[in-house]
C-alpha cells in the first residue's frame, strides 16, 4: 500500500480532515443516545476511503480515533462511557477509541475497491458508506467486550445478559441510525466526488494510490 498522493488528493485529504475534527468538536458529529453516541464521523472517513483508497481511509480514521479518545478526557467534549473507561485502564480506552476507527478506514479502502471491480462505482460507493458505520460498530463494541468484560462496570451494563445479546440491545437504535446516515450520504457525496473526477477511474493503477 504505497502513500503517496498527488496535489488533488493531499487537498481532499486535509478537507475530510478538517470536516471530521469541525463535526468532531461542534454538535455536528455527535448525537448522543445514553451512554453511546450515534456518531457521524465515519462519513468522511468512508469518503477518504473512496477518493484516495486504503492510505487515506487509515489516515483520516486515525484522526477520527484520537478525537474519541480524547473526549474521554474532556477534550472537545464529553463521553461518559469514555470518561469511565479510561478511569478503568487508560491505555485499555485509547486501544479501544483508536484501533477501530483507523482499522475501519483501512478496510473501507480496500472494500470499496473489491465492490467496485465487481460491479460499479455507483454501488460501491453505498456499500462503503454502510460499512464504515457497520465495521465501526464491530470493532468498537468487540474491543470494548474484550478489553472491558469483565470489569464491574460492563458487567453492571450486561445485566447478566450474553454477549450478543448485550451487543444488540447496547448500539440497536444508534448502529441503525450510523448506518442509514452513513449509507446515503457517503453513497451520494461519493457519487458526486467520482463525477467531478476526484475518484481514480481505475481501482487497480493509479500513480498515487495503489
Amino acid at each position: 500500500m504505497k502513500t503517496k498522493f498527488s496535489t488533488s488528493q493531499l487537498v481532499i485529504l486535509g478537507l475530510m480532515t478538517a470536516i471530521l475534527l469541525l463535526m468532531a468538536y461542534t454538535p455536528l458529529g455527535y448525537l448522543n443516545i445514553g451512554p453511546l453516541a450515534v456518531t457521524f464521523n465515519v462519513i468522511p472517513v468512508a469518503v477518504a476511503a473512496i477518493t484516495l483508497g486504503p492510505a487515506g481511509g487509515a489516515i483520516v480514521g486515525s484522526v477520527f480515533g484520537l478525537t474519541s479518545f480524547l473526549q474521554c478526557i474532556g477534550v472537545g467534549g464529553t463521553s461518559a462511557m469514555g470518561a469511565v473507561l479510561f478511569g478503568i485502564n487508560p491505555v485499555f480506552a485509547f486501544i479501544q477509541r483508536f484501533i477501530p476507527r483507523m482499522l475501519d478506514g483501512l478496510l473501507l479502502g480496500y472494500i470499496f475497491r473489491g465492490v467496485r471491480k465487481s460491479l460499479n462505482t455507483s454501488v460501491a460507493c453505498f456499500v462503503t458508506g454502510f460499512f464504515s458505520a457497520f465495521l465501526n460498530t464491530l470493532f468498537f463494541m468487540t474491543l470494548l467486550v474484550v478489553l472491558f468484560g469483565n470489569t464491574e462496570y460492563m458487567q453492571n451494563l450486561m445485566g447478566g445478559k450474553n454477549v450478543i445479546a448485550f451487543c444488540c440491545g447496547f448500539v440497536g437504535v444508534n448502529a441503525v441510525c450510523e448506518m442509514i446516515s452513513s449509507t446515503v450520504i457517503t453513497g451520494a457525496v461519493g457519487l458526486a466526488l467520482y463525477k467531478a473526477h476526484f475518484v481514480p477511474v481505475t481501482a487497480t493503477r493509479t500513480k498515487t494510490i495503489a
